[in-house]
């Protein structure tokens, strides 16, 4: 199975190789806070929970840190996204979960009715 990489601490350089829309996605996609960074150096942290890239001007909402919100924000304002908060499913999926119960050398208990 593929490795699970968090992107906790991922400070992205928006260019042509990596486009806007596609960090947006990463950071809707994140469990933690990020850091939005605005054209005008403006930075609010907090939690991405949605975005809309599909009407005449895309934007992203997020709640702040203190839990206001939500605040709307266009992409055009959005310099880019740095992914700050802890990544709180990391090592949390399905595989990892099978790889840390291999190590501790636990088997499998059948369920009961099963």
């Amino acid at each position: 199975m593929a490795e699970e990489r968090s992107l906790e601490g991922w400070e992205p350089e928006v260019d042509d190789s990596l486009p806007l829309a596609e960090v947006i996605d990463r950071a809707f996609d994140y469990r933690g806070d990020v850091t939005v960074v605005t054209a005008d150096g403006t930075e609010m942290v907090g939690y991405l929970f949605n975005r809309d890239r599909d009407v005449r001007e895309p934007f992203i909402q997020i709640f702040d840190r203190s839990g206001s919100g939500p605040h709307t924000i266009p992409y055009a304002r959005i310099r880019t996204i740095r992914f700050t908060g802890k990544d709180t499913a990391a090592g949390n999926s399905y595989s990892a979960w099978l790889e840390r119960r291999a190590a501790s050398g636990a088997r499998a208990t059948p369920v009961e009715g099963a």
